[in-house]
Parts: structure tokens; C-alpha cells; sequence
């Protein structure tokens, strides 16, 4: 079936509000109509309600780039998903690797973020990713069955049909190096395949799988021509309008 690509852009931390601001208005202005694409940005906590408030009336939407499981309470330097939803997020993304690796985010607590999401009517982008050394010991989709099942546990057939997954090989973020397009096309079909498994071919057909890893002007068009790779979860280059918005084009262009 045909699938509505995504790219998001995840701005990590960086940027301020007036630069965060600035962004999203060359984006948009640059690229007015972008077709059957939706486009997403992901700015720091800081900036969210600026940048929501900024994009009201334009096609790009907000994305938090994490939350707390919980709704609230004693947990000093947390944001909720109430939180997020209230300053303007349509989206969040949960797991990235960068969350796994340096502030011990697990498979269990992905899940629980993924629920809470679902519960405050943000919809999920819920990353997985094998590291150099898992792909080395030919353990890729092992890693990636393991997080897909532990990550989307316990979830209904409504809420799979509506969340998005993004595979993110870890060896791949901010290094230069990218899968190429078969490699990411072979772990985009596995994860479909586990999807029919837990909750049918009819919602596994809706469910939206993003490639990210180093993606960027030059490569998206040849990564998005792949069948399972339904969009793009960016970094570095969704902080370069004009890269993001080639980026863009290339899944409009599908």
C-alpha cells in the first residue's frame, strides 16, 4: 500500500529559539508546497512552543525529542508527555541511541514512553539501531527484533498502525557513514515482517519506517526509492535549510 513519506528533522541540542525560529521560517519559505510529504522538525524543550507557534500555519510539524513515562511528579529535569503536548508537540521521538547510550534508556523504558505518548495523543517515532560491533557479530536483527518486540510491547492494533518506527544504525549517526540503500532496505523488510507477526499484515502495511544515519541531500533520494523505507529521521543536515529541503523534494518526489 501506499505510504505517506516522512522526514523529520531532529535537531538534537542545538540551536536557540531565535536560531531555532529562523530555521523553520527559510524552510518553509523556501519550500511552500512540498506535496504528499509530511515533514516534521524536533527542536530542544526550549523551543518547542516558539517554534509550534511559529509553524501554525504551515505544513511542518513539531516533534519533542524525548519525554518522561510518567505524567507528573518528583522527577527533577524531566519533561512529560502533558508537557510536550501542551507546548505544541504533535510528535516524539523515544529511544533514540544517543538517549540509549549516554542516559541509560532501555527497551522497558521506551515502552512505557510509548504508552504515556499514545495516552497524551502524541504519536511515537520509536527508534532501533545495531551497533558496529552487533553488526559485526552478525547479531542485527537479533538487536533489532529484540528492541522492536520489548520497545512496542502490550500495544493495540490502533496504536501500532499509528506509530512510526525509525531504524537508526548506531555505527551510521553523525559519522559519515550511511547504510547503503539495500542494507537499510533488507533491515526495513525484516522489521515489517516481525510487524506482521505482532499485529497483522493490514496494520503492519500502515506503519511508516524512517531511515536514519548520516542521511543528507546527496543520498536521500537513492535511500527513499527502496519499497519499505517510507521517509527519513535527520540530524545534521535538517539543521541546513537548504540540504533539508532537497531532502524533502526527494521524497516528494516519489
Amino acid at each position: 500500500m501506499k505510504r505517506t513519506p516522512m522526514i523529520a528533522g531532529n535537531w538534537k541540542m542545538n540551536l536557540t529559539i531565535a536560531a531555532g525560529v529562523e530555521l523553520v521560517k527559510t524552510i518553509h519559505y523556501t519550500h511552500r508546497h512540498p506535496g504528499e510529504v509530511d515533514v516534521v522538525v524536533a527542536p530542544p524543550f526550549t523551543a518547542l512552543r516558539a517554534i509550534a507557534d511559529t509553524l501554525n500555519d504551515s505544513y511542518i510539524s513539531v516533534a519533542a525529542q524525548n519525554i518522561h513515562w510518567e505524567t507528573s511528579g518528583a522527577f527533577t529535569g524531566e519533561i512529560s508527555a502533558v508537557f510536550a503536548k501542551d507546548a505544541g508537540a504533535e510528535y516524539v521521538i523515544i529511544g533514540h541511541s544517543e538517549r540509549r547510550q549516554y542516559f541509560g534508556e532501555t527497551n522497558e523504558t521506551v515502552n512505557k514512553k510509548v504508552k504515556a505518548a499514545f495516552l497524551h495523543g502524541l504519536t511515537p517515532i520509536v527508534c532501533v539501531g545495531e551497533t558496529d560491533a552487533e553488526r559485526e557479530a552478525g547479531r542485527v536483527h537479533e538487536v533489532i527484533n529484540t528492541q522492536v518486540e520489548q520497545g512496542l510491547a502490550g500495544l493495540t492494533k490502533g496504536q501500532f498502525e499509528n506509530l512510526i518506527v525509525a531504524y537508526e544504525p548506531v555505527w551510521a549517526i553523525g559519522t559519515g557513514k550511511t547504510a547503503t540503500g539495500q542494507q537499510a532496505e533488507e533491515v526495513h523488510a525484516s522489521i515489517r515482517e516481525l510487524l506482521v507477526k505482532l499485529t497483522g499484515q493490514e496494520a503492519a502495511e500502515k506503519i511508516r519506517i524512517l531511515y536514519g544515519g548520516s542521511v543528507g541531500a546527496k543520498n536521500a533520494k537513492e535511500l527513499l526509492s527502496f519499497p519499505n523505507i517510507d521517509g527519513a529521521l535527520v540530524g545534521g543536515a535538517s539543521l541546513k535549510p537548504q540540504d533539508f529541503v532537497e531532502i524533502i523534494k526527494s521524497a516528494g518526489a516519489l
